[in-house]
């Protein structure tokens, strides 16, 4: 049994070509680079207001969800599939960007607050606040009032190559997670920052 069962890994982020690149999309990131590593592929579902992807982690199969419905109504996707699949909050993982983490760092989190991220607003609306979170920092712009152009821009490339790094190594400490804890991911996570 892994150290953390996890059956549904939600990426956060807006559909549309226009809203790829943006920062508010790295939720999107990641599922996209840990589907292409294990070669699942997304199809959208209407059922799930989303596309979805199942891939095979540790043996286990785990659905992969990016939802359609634009941030702020992320949770009714994120709840459709865990209604379907019979799934608890705490086997559920949204991965999203964190304006209150420097760039390139990444962090687990299990519960807590939505800090005025509306993906996870929504999301905690629908499921409650009981689900484990992928912080991938994004920084933040400084002043409360530039956090929306902020979010919905393009980093600078210095930067989004940190968060890519981010991504990379979230993806290698993913598998800690579920094999190891969140703990030792945790440590994996810090040690290749400092490092």
């Amino acid at each position: 049994m892994p150290a953390t069962p996890i059956k549904i890994i939600v990426g956060l982020g807006n559909p549309g070509p226009e809203h790829v690149l943006t920062r508010h999309n790295v939720g999107f990131w990641f599922v996209d680079a840990l589907a292409s590593k294990l070669g699942g592929r997304f199809r959208s579902h209407t059922r799930f207001q989303g596309e979805i992807c199942r891939i095979q982690l540790n043996g286990d199969e785990v659905t992969l969800l990016k939802p359609s419905t634009y941030m702020n109504r992320s949770g009714l996707a994120i709840r459709a599939l865990t209604d379907y699949l019979k799934v608890s909050p705490g086997e559920t993982l949204v991965v999203h960007d964190e304006l209150d983490l420097t760039v390139g760092d990444a962090r687990f989190k299990l519960g807590g607050g939505h800090g005025g991220h509306n993906g996870l607003r929504d999301t905690i609306t629908h499921i409650g606040a009981d689900f484990w979170r992928l912080r991938l920092g994004i920084g933040h712009p400084g002043d409360k009032s530039q956090v929306i152009d902020y979010v919905l821009r393009r980093a600078p490339k210095e930067e989004e190559e940190k968060i890519l790094a981010s991504v990379a190594a979230s993806l290698d400490a993913l598998d800690v997670f579920l094999q190891q804890g969140p703990e030792k991911a945790m440590n994996g996570l810090h040690q290749k920052r400092s490092g």
